[in-house]
């Protein structure tokens, strides 16, 4: 049976459409501190919602990058992305996408335990471009988050259609966001609660004249959370606005994994960034009334001489069926440290370390690398 045969199978997904848009208003003003809403109580009692990343996945999407991107550093980006498809192959089936003029490359360059996919794409970002799935009792379901190259900032008259070629390959039903975003501007618990950074959603360059109240409801509603944490994040200073899945991460419900800036000056923008984070996270309560247990992850220090864009942050993990994928910065000491500490996170799982350097300078990682396909159970 074909891959697509067996999610057909699989997930007879309910029928999608577009919510009804978002309401503009203007900001009430308050200070941008945790918030439960009760607005998500509808999306969660309908069943649908976005599983977190420890929940089984039926695969794991990825993109090849391309030359009109990348230039010069495409044959080690390439690399990259190829060991990181290998790595993740090792746990569950992996399918990259490809122009179709690059798929033998891709498949020589990925080996036999990786699918190929012929679908247009002008970059690898696939956590940003494709759909962010939700699971319900219809089966699976990919929210479109309408991709606009963070803001404009980038090409992407093929990676904004990514998102529908993906579902349409699947026969997922494909929802249409109310907003504009990126998969990599969320993170989820699993258990109602999303974290998510102002910067990045709340923003002119993805929904103007939309207000923070909007976004969250349009949030709740799409992902059946109850409770939104936002951090403030800080915008202009990286492509993504300071995407969530490089400062934050959820290890269980309760517990955040947060990146711990090392080796900066105090007055850095990106100390700030943590600062303000580790604050909010602090005082913070999830869906289910509790505070949060906040883990510290520190960054890499002995890295070598490295780009002003590189993202040297081990957050950026991703989570696979039995593993976890983290990247590997060349650190002895940090490198150690953080894979010891998502073993006592993550117990049972095994932890497989990368090098991802070239994807390090364009301001990337694996998890921005990677997009789960979860079971529909």
């Amino acid at each position: 049976m074909s891959r697509r045969q067996t999610l057909q199978t699989a997930f007879l997904a309910a029928a999608g459409g577009a919510l009804s848009a978002c309401r503009t208003r203007a900001d009430d003003g308050r200070p941008a501190t945790h918030r439960g809403r009760g607005s998500g109580a509808a999306a969660a009692a309908d069943g649908r919602r976005m599983p977190d990343e420890r929940h089984p996945h039926e695969l794991t999407y990825m993109a090849w990058p391309t030359g009109r991107i990348w230039e010069s550093d495409l044959p080690g980006v390439r690399d990259d992305i190829a060991g990181i498809a290998r790595a993740v192959a090792e746990f569950e089936p992996v399918v990259l996408l490809a122009n179709e003029g690059e798929v033998r490359s891709a498949r020589t360059a990925c080996g036999s335990g990786v699918e190929v996919l012929p679908v247009p794409v002008d970059d690898l970002w696939i956590r940003d471009t494709g759909p962010t799935f939700v699971v319900g009792p219809q089966g699976v379901a990919g929210v479109d988050l309408n991709f606009n190259g963070w803001g404009g900032k980038q090409v992407h008259g093929r990676d904004r259609r990514v998102a529908r070629a993906v579902l349409d390959d699947a026969r997922l039903a494909r929802i249409q966001a109310p907003i504009t975003g990126e998969g990599g501007a969320i993170e989820v618990d699993g258990a109602g609660t999303l974290l998510a950074t102002e910067s990045s959603l709340v923003n002119g360059n993805r929904n103007p004249g939309v207000s923070r109240d909007d976004v969250e409801r349009a949030l709740t509603d799409l992902f059946g959370v109850t409770t939104v944490i936002w951090v403030d994040g800080v915008k202009g200073h990286d492509i993504t606005d300071c995407h969530i899945d490089a400062l934050a991460r959820f290890s269980e419900p309760g517990v955040v994994v947060i990146g711990t800036p090392a080796g900066k000056a105090a007055q850095d923008v990106w100390t700030g960034v943590y600062r303000q984070a580790r604050r909010t996270l602090d005082r913070a309560v999830d869906a289910r009334g509790k505070g949060l247990e906040v883990v510290e992850l520190p960054e890499p220090v002995d890295i070598g001489r490295r780009g002003k864009d590189f993202l040297a942050t081990y957050v950026n993990y991703y989570v696979v069926n039995g593993g976890v994928v983290l990247p590997r910065f060349g650190d002895r000491k940090a490198d150690d440290h953080a894979a010891s500490l998502l073993r006592d996170l993550y117990p049972g799982r095994k932890v497989v370390q990368v090098s991802v350097d070239t994807l390090g300078e364009g301001g990337g990682g694996i998890h921005c690398a990677t997009q789960q396909l979860p079971k529909a159970t």
